[in-house]
């Protein structure tokens, strides 16, 4: 790469460690990322041409889901990897700085924050909680009433499939309550033994590949060495009609937040998140 064009993209914030990111994990360019430090604190970056991730070009390239997919899988890779050795704080997808200056004054105007932030997550990690209302499946469709059928026999076939529709109903009504009111209880219960909470947005069937309706789209920061007592806590619900699916545990993103102005930052490629920054930091 021609480095007079190149930018920084940041991919997270740690505090000082010994020796470099992880061997093997490789960045958005396919090189090892490096480090940047500032004071008690270190940026994870990587050098990333300009035509690409300049303001305008980076719009632009965000509406291609190929191209945002992997950089989403290398952005996740890379804060994966700083995971095994240190407590990442992981930034937004496509936080971009013009040059390291660009990056210190980042750590420098960001620092508080960070470091509240790295208090924060320091020794936890993420677990996510999904609650699905299963659908039942759709009554038969009836074939027409022949024509030598009498008159009888066709309405009684129309009240049949009546019938079977109000019970499909009422079924799928009633999941719907027993998943909602299962969701209340489970939720308040993980809360209380999380050191924090975080509520989603329910999941659309076609992202998600579960069948049925998603009720409770949640994530918790828990303690590593309580992690194996949180997992059989969520083991432990169960609802005829309701499926309790858990996730994890992953690097904290959506608790990484450096200030709580601020919204979650974009998500793991495998799981949560989908926030971008597009503008190029001076």
């Amino acid at each position: 790469m021609n480095s007079t064009t190149d930018l920084r993209y940041v991919y997270a914030v740690t505090r000082p460690f010994d020796g470099l990111p992880p061997e093997g994990a490789r960045g958005i360019s396919g090189q090892p990322p490096r480090l940047v430090r500032h004071g008690d604190l270190v940026a994870v970056v990587d050098a990333v041409p300009a035509a690409d991730f300049e303001e305008g070009p980076l719009k632009a390239r965000l509406e291609d889901l190929d191209w945002l997919a992997g950089t989403a899988r290398a952005h996740d890779a890379v804060v994966a990897a700083l995971a095994t050795v240190t407590c990442p704080v992981p930034l937004r997808l496509a936080t971009v700085c013009r040059d390291d200056s660009g990056v210190r004054r980042l750590l420098e105007e960001g620092g508080e924050r960070f470091e509240r932030a790295l208090d924060r997550l320091d020794g936890r990690m993420e677990w996510g909680v999904k609650v699905y209302a299963e659908e039942p499946a759709p009554p038969a469709e009836q074939a027409s009433p022949r024509p030598a059928a009498g008159a009888g026999q066709a309405r009684g076939s129309g009240r049949d499939y009546l019938r079977r529709r109000m019970e499909a109903r009422r079924s799928r009504e009633a999941d719907w309550g027993r998943a909602d009111a299962l969701s209340r209880r489970l939720h308040a219960e993980l809360s209380a033994q999380a050191e924090a909470a975080a509520l989603h947005r329910p999941q659309d069937a076609k992202l998600s590949g579960v069948a049925g309706v998603n009720v409770l789209n949640a994530a918790y920061l828990v303690d590593r060495t309580r992690g194996q007592e949180f997992a059989d806590l969520v083991h432990g619900y169960a609802e005829e009609g309701v499926q309790v699916r858990l996730t994890g545990p992953w690097v904290p993103y959506s608790f990484a937040g450096i200030g709580a102005e601020d919204e979650p930052p974009a998500g793991a490629a495998t799981e949560p998140g989908d926030g971008t920054q597009t503008a190029v930091r001076p």
